[in-house]
């Protein structure tokens, strides 16, 4: 194990008597992307609620750098969830300076400003949080997230709701962060994103791990005219 690493051992979830997540095991390295794939109910977001501690696991060990995870995780990983929720009464810049002020980051304002120009939104910077698109809530909690710093990000879904443009710009700044040593799970259901960002593969159905590997063992699979679509589809029917 990596200093800086994420490993989750065995992670179970039940409700009732579904078990959302059946003892997932993955590990995630500083500076890579993992991609959690997996059909509607797979458990992609139960997992990520699981890691960052906003629902308790009914099994299995969760640690970052050799350390088990405590309360306290929220400094180490950050989620930005599927459907974007920000404070309505806040303007876009006073979400950076809350999230800044939250992590107890100094000098913090440079750093804001080159992530609104990045994500497109100095037209906004004053406007309040309710009268935002979908698209620029999302934009707004990932500048947020990204400025706060946490060694890990998760990522839910992040291209939904996005238009191309803020696609691009969502790309460039996972690059940015993976380069940066920055740990990241994203769960999608978009394989060209997946196939164009993550360096590992996790598929999940009905709560349980599928297959998981390198990107390129997937690629390999996608042999005589087959695509990583028609993989995915394969081993998740």
């Amino acid at each position: 194990m990596s200093t800086g690493a994420l490993v989750v051992e065995g992670l179970t979830k039940r409700f009732g008597r579904k078990t959302a997540v059946d003892a997932v095991s993955f590990e995630l390295q500083p500076g890579e992307v993992l991609g959690l794939l997996g059909p509607n109910g797979a458990g992609k977001t139960t997992t990520f609620l699981c890691l960052c501690g906003l629902l308790r696991p009914d099994g299995g060990t969760l640690r970052f750098a050799g350390a088990p995870l405590g309360p306290d995780r929220g400094r180490t990983i950050s989620l930005i969830p599927e459907t974007p929720e920000v404070y309505p009464m806040l303007t876009v810049w006073e979400h950076l300076a809350f999230a800044a002020r939250a992590a107890r980051i100094s000098g913090w304002e440079a750093r804001a400003d080159d992530l609104l120009a990045r994500l497109d939104l100095e037209s906004v910077r004053d406007a309040l949080g309710q009268t935002l698109s979908k698209g620029m809530r999302q934009k707004t909690l990932v500048a947020a997230t990204i400025l706060a710093g946490a060694p890990v990000l998760l990522l839910d879904e992040p291209m939904i709701g996005l238009d191309p443009k803020g696609q691009r710009e969502l790309r460039d700044l996972i690059g940015t962060l993976r380069d940066a040593g920055t740990a990241i799970a994203m769960s999608t259901h978009l394989i060209e994103s997946a196939d164009a960002l993550c360096d590992r593969l996790l598929i999940l159905k009905s709560g349980r791990m599928l297959a998981s590997g390198p990107l390129a063992e997937f690629r390999e699979r996608a042999t005589a005219g087959r695509t990583l679509e028609d993989v995915f589809l394969e081993l998740t029917a």
